[in-house]
């Protein structure tokens, strides 16, 4: 192992900008007990729809 080899793995990882976490919306609180709901981006109208199997599902 060189002497590079070696001393790299102890340099410390270069600084990560700190990011502010996202906010946390349930999926309750915008689907209100429906199977599905249409979300206005833009000019863009997509639906957020349940499925069967209890998983989410994004479309145009």
């Amino acid at each position: 192992m060189s002497e590079q080899e070696k001393t790299e793995h102890l340099s410390p990882e270069p600084a990560l900008e700190q990011e502010t976490p996202a906010d946390v919306i349930g999926s309750d609180s915008i689907l209100k007990g429906k199977q599905e709901v249409l979300i206005q981006h833009g000019e863009t109208t997509y639906r957020l729809r349940i499925t069967q199997n209890g998983k989410l599902i994004l479309c145009k």
